[in-house]
């Protein structure tokens, strides 16, 4: 009798769904809110997709009388541009592994795909802020260069960075952080723990924006970055590809052995930073993403619901 494979199991139209799915429950920032997936945004062809707005309204007001006609002021349009992403990674185990083993790879590698690419949209997402923040100053607060202990994160220099966005600084809900910053927070008694859905005490918060825990995070030369989010401050839309994963059987590789094939296109976009650059491949690498000169500002500063934090750990 022949044995049943990955390619017999794996029903792509049931698969890739799954996948999808799985990738957003592992997400943190998803589930926060920061990450706001969205449906009016088409990815389609091409490599970038123009999101054009209109523009606040300005100017001073002026008298209503009737000796001078009223003038017409119009309304200006701008255009935020996101840029597609697209990512592949495949994963294999030979027959031999799976016997000599006595458990079985394939199905391990079915089961954690989707937490892998969790995983890697969050550094891309990451490497995105890291490039777009640095292409102006407005949203970034710097104090790693300060002396006397006034570089180092605590209550106040939090404080400091939600003014950035004055009087919009109450719709950041949100931090991202590296865990030694977090520890760092723990030991000034600064993090709170309040109950989950279950009662446990899992859920850090800091001046009552609750915070996300994430090696990934910027950190050189002892100096730090965290991020401080507000709602919907990152579009995702995760398009569903044909054969987006694929299970195939290689007879003649190193004795036998199936592979998962396994393709990603999204777009992760910090709304209201344009991508302005132009990919050396027809899809930016992370490091592409990380160049601040491939980034421009197009949303009033105060409006974009990110803001960079640099700073060093007590």
């Amino acid at each position: 009798m022949a044995a049943t494979k990955l390619a017999d199991v794996i029903v792509p139209e049931v698969f890739n769904p799954y996948v999808v799915e799985r990738t957003a429950e592992k997400t943190a920032l998803i589930q926060s809110g920061v990450i706001q997936p969205v449906s009016d945004i088409q990815i389609g062809e091409g490599t970038t997709i123009n999101l054009p707005f209109f523009q606040d309204l300005s100017g001073a007001d002026n008298l209503w009388v009737d000796t001078v006609d009223i003038s017409l002021n119009k309304i200006d349009t701008e255009k935020d541009v996101a840029v597609v992403l697209t990512r592949e990674k495949a994963f294999g185990a030979s027959d031999l592994s799976a016997s000599l083993s006595g458990s079985d790879p394939m199905a391990a590698i079915g089961s954690l795909i989707g937490g892998y690419w969790a995983r890697r949209i969050q550094v891309t997402l990451i490497n995105t802020l890291n490039g777009a923040m640095a292409a102006f100053n407005d949203n970034t607060l710097d104090i790693s260069g300060l002396g006397g202990g006034a570089d180092t994160i605590d209550g106040e220099a939090f404080v400091d960075a939600t003014q950035k966005l004055g009087d919009q600084g109450d719709a950041l809900t949100d931090i991202a952080m590296h865990s030694a910053v977090e520890a760092s927070l723990r030991v000034l008694d600064l993090i709170d723990f309040i109950p989950d859905s279950e009662g446990k005490l899992t859920i850090r918060s800091f001046q009552g924006r609750r915070v996300y825990v994430d090696d990934n995070m910027p950190v050189t030369s002892g100096v730090y970055t965290s991020y401080l989010f507000g709602q919907g401050a990152v579009s995702f839309v995760d398009e569903m590809q044909p054969n987006a994963n694929e299970a195939y059987r290689h007879p003649d590789k190193n004795g036998g052995t199936d592979a998962l094939y396994t393709r990603r296109k999204f777009v992760m976009h910090p709304r209201g930073v344009a991508w302005t650059g132009t990919a050396a491949a027809a899809t930016p690498t992370n490091a592409e993403l990380a160049t601040s000169g491939n980034w421009a500002r197009r949303w009033e500063a105060k409006n974009i619901r990110i803001v960079r934090f640099i700073h060093n750990v007590a």
